[in-house]
């Protein structure tokens, strides 16, 4: 078959494509940004298309060319910066669903999630809910599996942030103590997609797809503390104050690019538990969903993974260190202007040059500072960072030959900065 999978490259959606390939199937992917993925999946024939673009059934047509099925494992957690949940997975669905049926691509398998309901109380849920029911009522051979948290080897959003918790030194942070789960193995879902794609399971119905065991949510996280090989220390629950604090500051960086798995709806999402009833699946394929012990076993934790999780942690403290630097560093130059002025001015330079360096250098350390803020801009920023500490560096040495060598002067100091841009430009890419 040659099936069209939107959302190819994402947590999910990548595990589809792997199983497809491994079964003889031909791949289309469809995604935002496929140039890397056409480098690591080289037999998947990538394009490049927006969801938020294809709102129209004609928007459709040219992909749907020659493709026998579609398999939607696209997804978006919450609004912002290139995001619109309602265009992603409701408006264009509805888009795709019309065209499906136009084109006589017949099998559409929908990959939704359980809780997914007109009433849920986020945006995600319900317009995935939407979807579904669009769905549901059309004449095509159409499947819906909703899974629960789904537990693979890559690692962000939900699951980078589960790790990240159960690696914290000394005390395990429980910020969702009332919070119920259950976990399904991301090869499992794959597995599910291919059964419905293929036609091997009950068409024209929504499976729930979680193990058969539920979990509290600091019992979730001692699992992966214990995966990851750490000992069992104190637990400390976290208030709900700070807890609710933390996910506005990830609503507020969400708007500045940041897809942090910590904003309002993960927030109302985990508070409305995350289960389902797996009987159904295991009625129509014979085969029951990985309980979370088993999943981990089949991913076995590497100093990779441990070095992962805590870096992911300090990850949003180097880059906000960073700026914090910068910008302040701009606005106390600009603040004591006259000492910033008199100290270039007694090494020699100009009262000319003196001026426009103290300006040029608060303006740009500022630029810089605020650069790293945006997420877009954080590498460039972090590059920048890198240069003009270096001429700070070289053009002080010039004129202050006094400080070359003084361990408590600027210039030792500005050898750390650079370090821990580097490790920031490294550990940039979110995916």
């Amino acid at each position: 078959m040659r099936v069209l999978v939107l959302g190819a490259y994402g947590l999910i959606g990548s595990a589809i494509v792997d199983a497809l390939l491994a079964a003889g199937h031909q791949v289309v992917g469809l995604g935002r940004a496929v140039e890397t993925v056409r480098i690591r999946y080289c037999d998947v024939e990538w394009i490049n298309g927006d969801l938020r673009r294809l709102t129209k059934p004609d928007d459709w047509a040219s992909l749907l060319t020659n493709v026998d099925a579609v398999i939607n494992a696209a997804g978006v957690l919450q609004d912002g910066p290139g995001d619109d949940v309602v265009a992603v997975q409701s408006t264009a669905m509805h888009a795709l669903f019309r065209s499906c049926d136009t084109q006589c691509v017949r099998r559409i398998v929908q990959i939704s999630a359980v809780g997914a309901e007109a009433d849920a109380p986020t945006r995600f849920m319900t317009s995935k809910a939407d979807a579904d029911a669009a769905l549901s009522v059309t004449d095509l051979e159409w499947i819906i599996l909703r899974p629960g948290l789904v537990i693979g080897p890559t690692a962000y959003g939900a699951t980078a942030l589960l790790r990240a918790l159960a690696s914290v030194p000394f005390l395990l942070p429980i910020a969702f103590p009332r919070v119920m789960i259950q976990t399904v193995y991301v090869a499992d879902v794959a597995d599910a997609a291919l059964l419905a794609v293929e036609g091997r399971v009950q068409t024209r119905r929504a499976y729930d797809l979680v193990e058969p065991g539920i979990h509290r949510f600091d019992d979730v996280l001692s699992a992966f503390r214990s995966w990851f090989g750490l000992p069992s220390d104190r637990r400390i629950i976290v208030p709900d104050a700070l807890t609710r604090a933390a996910f506005r500051l990830g609503d507020a960086l969400g708007r500045l690019g940041w897809r942090s798995p910590l904003r309002s709806t993960a927030l109302k999402q985990a508070e409305a538990s995350i289960t389902g009833d797996p009987t159904g699946w295991c009625a129509a394929s014979g085969r029951e969903m990985l309980p979370l012990p088993e999943t981990l076993r089949r991913m076995p934790a590497s100093v990779q993974e441990r070095w992962f999780a805590r870096m992911w942690l300090l990850k949003p403290i180097a880059i906000g260190g960073l700026a914090l630097f910068w910008i302040v560093s701009g606005i106390i130059a600009l603040a004591r202007f006259e000492t910033a002025r008199t100290i270039l001015l007694a090494h020699g330079l100009p009262i000319p040059v003196a001026t426009a360096a103290v300006l040029i250098g608060s303006a740009i350390d500022i630029m810089i500072g605020l650069g790293f803020v945006v997420r877009r801009t954080m590498p460039a920023a972090a590059i920048a960072s890198i240069a003009a500490t270096l001429a700070y560096l070289i053009a002080g040495s010039v004129w202050t030959t006094n400080l070359r060598l003084d361990p408590l002067g600027p210039f030792l100091k500005d050898i750390p900065l650079v370090l821990l841009a580097l490790v920031t430009l490294a550990i940039a890419p979110d995916r």
